[in-house]
């Protein structure tokens, strides 16, 4: 009765997100863990949401609002975490929505690591992702059976392979872990370049199974294609992350080179089966930085064990002849949307 329950301040950056806000607040306000600080910045939306955020906060005490010109994503969180007053940050996108349990098992998780984890600053649910309907789509990261220690080098190990979760929306956080750093304001994928950096200060993540966060999938992604030439900088950034990654693990975890390399060449391959056409040329120096790299690493393309055998093929073709490679991808790909 006497023991004070620590706060939790959850960070929802909004932007233009009318349809699907009130679902999102309503789940955190929901939540069986009661000492939450519910903080909405919103990023200068223009659909009415500004407006929606002020009516949710007439209905929970705990909802504060802050208004702010549109920056991004990373600038509005930012924006929530020199705002938030609890000692653990926890992030939801406006677009999903959470399971009542999460914050009391993530809370519960942390008490219960005690002082055997030294190190441990980060709890982890797993997560589901859903389409708009709420239909259930295959899992992004497969959720461990039941609730694991992972340490620093295994989660970097996981996160090379695309089987870990970057994500902060699915974690809750000392606040501590943020007096030195912040989300990077300008890029995209830009959980995965904190996380990376947050992860050296710590011994590991605790993970548990429970898929509490629900991910919804909307048609109007930031990576979906608009015209044929349009082209999201995220498709950039993955492989900026790619070569840090590669420069941390040569520096500290020589022992995941392979993984490492394996990384570099998934993110690549990823980048040229998304850019335009267009910009596959001479001039872009960015397409032809990309190309020698798998030049460089034809060899690793062919041996590396944690490539599948249709990447493999992938890269050897792009190696050789990237703008063919890329029109017949483009064509696959417009038959596959259409027969949908």
């Amino acid at each position: 009765m006497g023991i004070r329950l620590k706060k939790i301040s959850v960070i929802v950056p909004v932007y233009n997100s009318i349809e699907c806000l009130e679902r999102c607040v309503k789940s955190i306000c929901a939540q069986t863990y009661s000492n939450l600080e519910i903080i909405l910045v919103d990023d200068g939306s223009t659909d009415g949401t500004d407006r929606l955020c002020e009516l949710l906060a007439l209905q929970d005490e705990r909802i504060v609002v802050y208004h702010k010109a549109n920056g991004g994503a990373s600038s509005a969180r930012n924006t929530g975490i020199r705002l938030a007053s609890g000692e653990y940050l926890g992030f939801v996108d406006s677009d999903d929505y959470i399971e009542p349990y999460v914050y009391e098992e993530m809370i519960k998780a942390f008490a219960e690591a005690g002082t055997d984890r030294q190190g441990c600053a980060i709890v982890q649910i797993s997560r589901d992702e859903v389409d708009e309907e709420g239909n259930r789509l295959p899992d992004v990261c497969v959720p461990p059976k039941q609730k694991r220690f992972c340490d620093t080098e295994t989660f970097v190990k996981e996160l090379l392979l695309h089987q870990g979760d970057c994500s902060f929306c699915t974690k809750l956080v000392k606040r501590e872990l943020f007096q030195e750093h912040r989300f990077p304001e300008g890029v995209l994928n830009e959980d995965f370049r904190l996380l990376v950096e947050m992860l050296q200060e710590i011994d590991g993540i605790i993970i548990l199974p429970q898929q509490g966060y629900h991910v919804v999938c909307r048609k109007d992604s930031t990576t979906r294609k608009k015209t044929k030439d349009s082209f999201s900088r995220v498709f950039l950034d993955i492989v900026d992350n790619a070569d840090r990654m590669q420069e941390l693990v040569n520096r500290k975890y020589p022992a995941l080179y392979p993984y490492a390399v394996r990384f570099n060449l998934y993110q690549r391959l990823d980048y040229l089966l998304h850019v335009p056409i267009s910009q596959m040329t001479g001039k872009n120096e960015f397409y032809r930085n990309v190309i020698k790299y798998l030049r460089r690493h034809a060899a690793d393309s062919v041996r590396n064990p944690y490539l599948t055998g249709r990447q493999k093929v992938y890269l050897m073709l792009l190696t050789t002849a990237p703008k063919t490679v890329r029109r017949v991808h483009a064509k696959k790909m417009e038959r596959r949307k259409a027969s949908c």
